[in-house]
């Protein structure tokens, strides 16, 4: 059988599949067969967040964890020693490679480095696998489109974590939107602002990273071969070309809602700017950003709406706001209440022959977002896991599928492009590719 590490080559190169034996594949699902499932990366997010969103439901579901794969000895034995408290005993894997060739998965749940995941996805589907795939889904465009062909040609389950498509507030947005009660939106403001120094931060975990416990080359992929760096592993979303940081753990939720809301695919542009103006640890990655996208169609330039995204880690004042605006008020998912606010009153409206258009009071289903390091297994997370599990033995689409993680990659992508260049972003329809200033983007 071919191995993962010459998948990893191929796909850096641009290839999109690879054959692997019958062994690899994981058998057919039954309606009443327990769904084993392996864990790949065992890190901050899966610890907190999508381990207990499983165990929440693992009993009704009929699913169990059955492989832990980290490529870091100490995450491992952390592992093997939670599980085994609660009665659960998970076999041991060094790698994927060591996960996949044993016929003991039918699905994996990653949570590995965000530029990771799109590369892991893309092996997990190969070997026969559904996934869980956290989110950003990819961090280059390359990557992005070996996951997404990947995926498209193995017709296997995969959600991606962008579990605001799971949350009844924000199903009931899109519906409300989607009606066209709402009207055309003209406009949209978001904002994710914390006051947290340690944000992405792990001083306390660094030193015991020993080069010798883990697999450097591996964890690297495909990205450019450099000296062993913990910090690079354990604060990734701190470094390019590991991360983008602000666009692909914060931005990525949140413009992922205007694709669903919206069925654009991606903006026509963007323009953004940022810095590291306080927190000067040695990070490569900005603590304060500012973007402006334009959304619309590309065959009618006088289509379309804004999307102002901002984004600070040195004040929460503001905190997380997702304003969206017609001509007959606003819709807030803060506050998750759509009102007359800012609509045409009749004062503005007679004086154009025209009449005034104010929205209706609209009470959506309230979720809370949380905006600490730790979220937890989170009412948006448990039902979002929930979905995928159901997906997974009826087969159907699942909320978050792999083009929502395509999309909202392109978005990061072009945003990131944006910041790292001072160019503005477009993108390249024909080629799938982002340019910066006319030129594609690459790290």
């Amino acid at each position: 059988m071919a191995t993962r590490r010459v998948f990893v080559k191929k796909a850096s190169l641009g290839a999109a599949s690879i054959v692997f034996s019958a062994k690899s594949y994981s058998r057919i699902v039954g309606a009443n067969d327990r769904v084993r499932v392996g864990i790949i990366g065992y890190s901050d997010r899966f610890k907190g967040s999508l381990s207990p969103s499983f165990l929440s439901l693992s009993k009704e579901m009929n699913f169990e964890f059955t492989v832990i794969s980290d490529i870091w000895r100490l995450r491992r034995e952390e592992a093997d020693r939670f599980y085994k408290s609660m009665g659960i005993n998970l076999r041991l894997a060094r790698n994927n490679d060591e996960l996949y060739e044993k016929n003991d998965t039918d699905a994996v749940i990653i949570s590995t480095a965000d530029f990771q995941h799109a590369l892991h996805c893309a092996e997990a589907v190969g070997a026969g696998r559904d996934a869980y795939v956290e989110k950003p889904f990819a961090e280059t465009m390359a990557d992005n489109r070996t996951a997404l062909k990947a995926v498209q040609n193995s017709g296997k389950i995969v959600q991606i974590g962008s579990q605001r498509r799971s949350a009844p507030n924000y199903i009931a947005a899109n519906e409300y939107i989607k009606s066209g009660k709402f009207g055309k939106i003209v406009m949209v403001e978001m904002t994710w602002n914390v006051n947290q120094p340690g944000r992405w931060r792990r001083p306390n975990v660094v030193p015991t990273l020993k080069e010798a416990d883990t697999d450097w080359k591996r964890y690297l992929m495909n990205r450019p071969l450099t000296a062993f760096d913990p910090r690079r592993y354990l604060e990734f979303r701190l470094f390019w070309p590991y991360s983008s940081g602000i666009p692909g753990q914060w931005m990525a939720h949140q413009i992922d809602t205007v694709h669903w809301f919206t069925g654009l695919g991606h903006p026509r542009s963007v323009a953004a700017n940022g810095g590291i103006y306080l927190w000067k640890d040695g990070r490569t990655n900005f603590d304060t950003m500012t973007a402006v996208f334009d959304y619309g169609n590309n065959a009618d330039p006088n289509s379309g709406f804004q999307v102002v995204y901002s984004s600070r880690f040195t004040n929460s004042a503001g905190g997380v706001k997702e304003l969206y605006f017609s001509n007959g008020g606003m819709l807030n998912l803060d506050t998750n209440r759509i009102t007359s606010e800012g609509g045409l009153e009749e004062s503005d409206a007679s004086a154009m022959n025209m009449k005034p258009n104010l929205l209706k009071t609209f009470e959506l289903p309230s979720v809370s977002i949380e905006t600490a390091a730790d979220t937890g297994g989170d009412t948006m997370t448990i039902a979002h896991m929930k979905n995928w599990m159901e997906c997974v033995r009826s087969r159907k689409k699942p909320n978050a599928d792999v083009t929502a993680g395509y999309n909202h990659s392109i978005a990061n992508i072009m945003c990131t492009a944006s910041l790292r260049t001072g160019e503005k972003a477009t993108f390249d329809e024909k080629n799938q590719e982002v340019l910066a200033g006319g030129k594609i983007f690459q790290y």
